[in-house]
């Protein structure tokens, strides 16, 4: 069974460099948010999410032309899936920050570390997830499955409130962790009568990484059925994921709006997890699969922004 084998050429020279980047711009996200005491407004949102998707955009079209089309075809389609379902991340990442009242100003701190935490565990998940397929190239049937039921799962569940009050990451860091009961500036930790304590906001911050590790379970397998090769798979995961916290605060205020996004969503994974069971029997190309994903995205977006105006005509 195979959907697109590695490219010949990634070598560690390609890793390092890329790593590199990350490191570089990690450092330099690092320098702002340290330096910046404020919650980034919608307009410096967009600069940086705009400055992010050009980045990827341009990786992109140095894959396209240094490994050939069908590598930059793989890359720019798993880019749309992965920033698609990151994009449902946000919201849950909104509810949170809303349920816990985390303070603007300190928001922009835990959505940082918690993106520096998301590349390092999707670097380690996708790793193991090539090793076992592989090893096992029957996994993808177990994968393509799993997105299947996923989708139905949302689809079917995506008006139900979620309260992360009652979610088990939360219960087992109280259990196990002294904290406050209080915010202290944007620390993670604090000396409390000679001992170390946690913060509402460290706890936020492991709920936020517990997040996208769920998520992360459903993304990663769903890039697999576009391509096997690590190298493309991790970038892309990645460039997705970097302007995460931009996107954040430019599309936190907008949650109400994207009515459709999550349907559009399970759409998007029963499609993937299809593609991956009948894979033996037909290939579907990769630029029809590009297609087909911004085809399901831009309904549901559509769909959304039609319904918003109806309800705002209607004075609702």
């Amino acid at each position: 069974m195979e959907i697109a084998a590695a490219a010949p050429g990634v070598d560690t020279g390609f890793w390092l460099g890329f790593i590199a980047f990350l490191i570089i711009s990690i450092a330099i996200d690092l320098g702002v948010a340290r330096k910046k005491t404020e919650a980034l407004s919608f307009k410096e949102a967009a600069v940086r999410v705009a400055i992010w998707v050009a980045c990827a955009l341009i990786f992109g079209v140095w894959v396209w032309q240094y490994f050939g089309a069908q590598k930059g075809l793989e890359y720019f389609t798993g880019y749309v899936i992965e920033l698609s379902l990151s994009m449902d991340n946000v919201f849950i990442i909104a509810i949170i920050f809303s349920y816990f009242s985390v303070p603007m100003k300190y928001q922009h701190r835990v959505l940082f570390w918690g993106i520096v935490g998301a590349l390092v565990m999707r670097g380690a998940m996708i790793w193991g997830g090539s090793e076992l397929v592989k090893e096992y190239d029957w996994v993808l049937y177990l994968f393509g499955a799993f997105l299947v039921a996923t989708g139905v799962k949302l689809a079917l569940t995506r008006n139900k409130h979620y309260d992360p009050g009652h979610n088990p990451v939360v219960r087992l860091v109280r259990k196990c962790i002294p904290m406050t009961s209080s915010f202290h500036g944007n620390k993670f930790w604090m000396k409390e009568n000679g001992k170390w304590v946690a913060t509402p906001l460290f706890l936020v911050l492991m709920l936020v990484e517990a997040t996208d590790l769920i998520f992360a379970v459903d993304s990663i397998p769903a890039i697999f059925a576009v391509t096997l090769d690590p190298f493309i798979v991790f970038t892309a995961n990645a460039f997705a994921i970097l302007g995460l916290r931009s996107m954040y605060f430019l599309l936190a205020g907008l949650i109400t709006q994207f009515y459709y996004l999550k349907l559009g969503l399970s759409v998007l994974l029963i499609y993937v997890g299809v593609k991956m069971l009948i894979v033996e029997f037909y290939h579907i190309p990769t630029d029809i699969s590009l297609m087909i994903v911004v085809g399901i995205l831009g309904v549901a977006v559509a769909a959304s922004v039609v319904r918003a105006k109806r309800l705002r005509k209607a004075g609702r």
